[in-house]
């Protein structure tokens, strides 16, 4: 118990001691099923790829090898930060790829075609909202883990743990208004 605890004071705490405890994320490595799956929901897709709370980077490094370019995550963490800069380093990607330590709730995706999500059910929400708000048209969200829970997925590849959910922006946006004009009937 105190090594574990050692463990997620030292190297996880300072990525989150700035993020309130309802919108905080546990660090927890992609596998490589949820990676395969994530990049085939965005094969042939071309623009910004965007990791919202990249982690150690595998997502990112693997973007760029399938050609998705630029690709770049966005991670509060400095220890994982360092991390995916080695991977990177290591992969012989340094300089190709970026990991820079930014608020996701901050950034602006407005640039951005390809979002991965690998993140807490709590924040699924209030991100909704802020991927609604600044993705383009022909955005398309991957999100792993946890789908959205109001929006319905353009597809979805996998089951159980492994499943990831693709979301194109301006299916999503449709149905958002269409729901908004129901309510006002």
């Amino acid at each position: 118990g105190a090594a574990v605890w050692a463990t997620w004071a030292v190297l996880l705490m300072p990525g989150f001691r700035r993020v309130p405890l309802r919108l905080q994320v546990p660090y927890q490595p992609s596998s490589p099923r949820q990676v395969a799956n994530t990049l085939a929901l965005l094969r042939g897709r071309a623009g910004k790829t965007v990791d919202l709370g990249s982690g150690d980077g595998r997502l990112v490094l693997e973007a760029y090898k399938e050609g998705l370019r630029p690709a770049l995550g966005y991670e509060l963490n400095p220890w994982l930060l360092c991390l995916a800069n080695y991977r990177a380093w290591r992969a012989g990607y340094h300089g190709k790829i970026s990991f820079l330590k930014r608020d996701l709730w901050k950034v602006n995706l407005s640039d951005c075609h390809n979002v991965i999500v690998f993140l807490a059910p709590s924040v699924k929400p209030p991100l909704a909202t802020k991927l609604l708000a600044e993705l383009p048209d022909d955005a398309r969200v991957v999100a792993g883990r946890y789908p959205f829970p109001s929006w319905s997925p353009s597809c979805t590849l996998g089951q159980g743990l492994d499943q990831v959910w693709a979301y194109d922006i301006k299916e999503v946006r449709r149905e958002v208004q269409g729901r908004a004009q129901q309510s006002q009937v």
